[in-house]
């Protein structure tokens, strides 16, 4: 079992270039999968057990997580790692179970308005303990509404991205790069946070550092965000991907085609993307709500 899992983990990691996040919640539903088919089985899960799988076994599988309490989107997601595992212990030409996930429905983004983003960017830096780890902040706050980057992105980048230009190159999921724009005002605010910041730069070192000079932890700017969330009265939903929401709901409503949307996000596909059309409609149904005198 172990073996089949370690193979599975470097199958992941290695081959499909999955992110670290992924390829632990894949290996982790792999592994609950094969201990609770020994179990159900009384023998040691393998390939030859997992070939044996049908519908019904899945079925008695997602029943007893439900059982943990997953709800009908974890539970989906579940389903659809258990496949994946599947499709790889048995190859692609094998017939996997077929069976109905939950329904699902897709929760449309948040989006914080623009005068909102530059607030909390400004709490955030003022609250901050030292001055050049507010500059730090308040670059990484506008990089992400500025360019549309994920946090993991955004902490990722390293010194070789200078001398900064018009674009950055980011590398995004699997490895995917693609090139955004950089704001002249994104591109002050980082240029203002390296000359504050007291490690040097490097062009093989992240060029957001954490207070001891490694590498800035995206859990430091999400627990910025949180403090200043709190403080200033924001929604929950205001987080620092809700920034990168931000970004692309509101390059949609000045007029921004999906296919654009979609290269300045990295999105793999146009489904992904299509999503912010609803964002949109939504926006815009509230404006309605709010300014028509028989709303």
């Amino acid at each position: 079992m172990n073996a089949l899992i370690a193979e599975y983990r470097s199958h992941l990691a290695d081959s499909r270039r999955q992110s670290g996040a992924t390829v632990r919640a894949y290996t982790a539903t792999a592994q609950r999968l094969l201990l609770f088919l020994q179990g159900h089985f009384g023998e040691t899960a393998d390939r030859g057990i997992l070939a044996k799988v049908t519908a019904g076994d899945l079925r008695a599988f997602l029943a007893d997580r439900r059982g943990d309490g997953l709800t009908n989107r974890s539970t989906a997601r579940e389903l659809s790692a258990v496949r994946n595992f599947l499709r790889f212990a048995l190859g692609d030409d094998a017939a996997i179970p077929a069976i109905k996930g939950p329904r699902t429905q897709r929760s449309l983004p948040r989006p914080i308005a623009p005068d909102d983003v530059l607030a909390m960017a400004d709490d955030i830096a003022e609250t901050a303990r030292e001055s050049w780890i507010g500059a730090r902040d308040w670059a990484v706050l506008l990089l992400l509404y500025g360019s549309g980057l994920r946090i993991s992105e955004a902490t990722g980048l390293s010194g070789d991205i200078l001398p900064l230009s018009d674009t950055l190159r980011v590398t995004g999921k699997r490895g995917k790069t693609r090139i955004v724009p950089l704001l002249p005002q994104v591109r002050d605010a980082i240029e203002a946070y390296l000359a504050a910041c007291p490690h040097p730069t490097a062009k093989d070192q992240s060029l957001f550092r954490g207070a001891r000079g490694g590498p800035l932890s995206p859990a430091l700017i999400r627990r910025a965000v949180q403090g200043a969330r709190r403080r200033m009265g924001l929604h929950d939903s205001a987080t620092p991907h809700a920034l990168r929401h931000s970004f692309a709901t509101h390059l949609l409503a000045g007029g921004a085609d999906l296919r654009s949307l979609q290269e300045l996000l990295g999105h793999a596909s146009l489904s992904s993307t299509q999503v912010y059309t609803g964002v949109d409609t939504a926006m815009l149904l509230d404006e309605y709500l709010n300014a028509h005198p028989r709303a």
